[in-house]
């Protein structure tokens, strides 16, 4: 989960410190977790004023903390510095759940399903963008075809957030965009997060 500095098109600064969390998950349910139950579960969490509390703030980088997630899934509490964001991604083909827990962020998706081999660089249609503004208290759920970058374009705040995927992220890719062309520039196994 490197970081991307807005709007500096910098490399992204050494990966943020992990600290592990006491478990905030409800025992799970007999299926897997839905998207439904994947955003009940960081709507949860975001609500723990004390766990939300807990996570280490950095100046310069994001940093995280891996929480338990509910029926086997992969959550994390993830603070954002002013001005940082995660550059555009994908999630390997989990589907997922995000909240702001404090500040604000802003996402920017693609309403597109995008092919996930057999292409290095695609031409975007006009009509694709999507923003949508998260202001502490909202999230939204996502299926597993789901592209978007997450940013804190605030200048003097830090953001939090609580993130949650199922199944566990198998490989996220990262891509570049100038205008409307998409770039895929790597592949990233969950060994590289730390």
């Amino acid at each position: 989960m490197p970081d991307v500095r807005i709007p500096s098109p910098a490399p992204a600064p050494a990966a943020p410190a992990v600290v592990t969390a006491r478990p905030v998950a409800e025992p799970g349910p007999a299926s897997p977790p839905t998207e439904a139950d994947l955003l009940a579960f960081v709507r949860r969490t975001a609500a723990d004023a004390a766990l939300v509390a807990s996570l280490p703030l950095d100046p310069e980088g994001r940093t995280w903390l891996r929480i338990e997630g509910p029926g086997g899934s992969e959550a994390w509490l993830i603070g954002w510095p002013p001005g940082t964001g995660t550059g555009w991604h994908d999630h390997g083909g989990s589907h997922g759940a995000f909240i702001a827990a404090a500040g604000e962020l802003t996402e920017q998706s693609l309403a597109a399903r995008l092919p996930t081999e057999g292409w290095k660089t695609l031409e975007l249609a006009d009509d694709v963008d999507r923003q949508r503004r998260l202001p502490a208290g909202e999230g939204r759920a996502f299926g597993p075809h789901h592209v978007h970058e997450v940013l804190n374009l605030s200048t003097t705040r830090h953001a939090v957030s609580v993130h949650a995927y199922y199944p566990p992220l198998p490989l996220m890719r990262r891509y570049s965009r100038t205008g409307q062309t998409l770039r895929l520039e790597q592949v990233e196994q969950p060994e590289e997060w730390g």
